[in-house]
């Protein structure tokens, strides 16, 4: 194989590698939320209010990513805390934040909709 055949297959292939790895985590991620929800884990929506209004799962609370620093004292250490956002891209940066302020048990969730049984 050739440079020229390489460079025409190579982003295919890394784009095929990348949607199968995320496909992959949401599987697993699913797979684990029963056993984080018997754990006590609360789920923590970061979407704004009007994305938390249009959908969400009813089990879980919002506090928009921007507001989570000075609501950080409503969620318990102790518990598990499961994020999500409309993709993954908040909720990722939420974990950073509550690792940040000592929170151990954090789990990006992704897209709210991955949260629903």
């Amino acid at each position: 194989m050739n440079s020229e055949d390489l460079q025409k297959y190579l982003l295919p292939v890394l784009a095929l590698a990348f949607f199968g790895w995320k496909f992959w985590q949401t599987k697993k991620m699913k797979a684990e939320l029963p056993k984080h929800l018997n754990k006590g884990a609360i789920i923590v929506d970061v979407r704004t209010p009007g994305e938390f209004q249009a959908g969400h799962n009813p089990a879980s609370i919002n506090i928009p990513l921007g507001s989570l620093p000075a609501r950080i004292k409503e969620l318990d250490k102790t518990k598990p805390i499961i994020l999500c956002c409309a993709s993954g891209g908040r909720s990722g940066m939420a974990v950073g934040t509550l690792k940040e302020h000592g929170f151990t048990d954090v789990i990006n969730a992704g897209p709210w909709r991955n949260t629903l049984s």
